[in-house]
């Protein structure tokens, strides 16, 4: 990629496949931003941009690379497939490009040291990597297997499509509140309808959505 065609790119700003990072100096955070890619539709990581979209540059893209793969090797679980590519912007200083492709072998972690390690699975949600849901987790890994989806219409499944006929959308707990059901069992047919593409889950930072849509995670 050459540098007027990077500065192009930044120009979109930070979207739901690129985003900007002025430096390596946290690479858990940055592992975080490529596991969130590759649970979703892949993405680019400009390393030396700033959040405003100004180009900052490395001095030492060599070290910030080091530190970077050594990240990748032990926070990404399993491992991501990527590519990077350093581009000059100056006689003294680079940029790094990283693109994440979207994987086949979803989800992927994050392994945080909080202060035991725990694991974390990130999606893309528009500009922001946001920690997947139980239900986002158990779709991504369902769909891998690409096996068909039966499902039984009973009342809870006619509660369900009754309220978004009047509803935008619908979350998991107003959902088993409603049915009188259990979260569990919400969360099951929630996950299995998602699947069955009768309705479609929107992630987001506090509660899922769900609704009607021709769209799917």
């Amino acid at each position: 990629m050459t540098l007027p065609e990077v500065r192009q790119l930044i120009r979109q700003g930070e979207t739901e496949t690129l985003e900007f990072k002025t430096k390596a100096n946290h690479p858990d955070k940055i592992v975080k931003e490529m596991v969130a890619f590759a649970n979703t539709k892949g993405g680019q990581l400009l390393i030396g941009v700033n959040d405003h979209g100004e180009i900052t540059g490395l001095a030492t893209a060599d070290e910030e690379i080091y530190i970077l793969e050594n990240a990748i090797g032990k926070y990404c679980l399993p491992k991501i497939s990527y590519r990077y590519e350093i581009i000059p912007v100056s006689t003294k200083k680079s940029i790094i490009i990283y693109t994440i492709f979207e994987s086949e072998s979803k989800p992927h972690y994050a392994l945080i040291d909080r202060p035991e390690i725990q694991r974390k699975g990130y999606i893309r949600v528009a500009d922001r990597s946001v920690q997947a849901s139980k239900e986002v987790k158990e779709i991504l890994r369902r769909k891998r297997r690409k096996t068909a989806v039966h499902f039984t219409y009973g009342e809870k499944e006619e509660v369900l499509m009754k309220y978004l006929e009047k509803h935008d959308f619908i979350t998991l707990k107003v959902f088993a509140k409603l049915a009188g059901i259990k979260p569990y069992f919400a969360s099951c047919t929630l996950i299995t309808l998602v699947l069955a593409k009768v309705i479609h889950i929107t992630p987001r930072e506090g509660e899922d959505w769900y609704r009607f849509n021709s769209f799917s995670v």
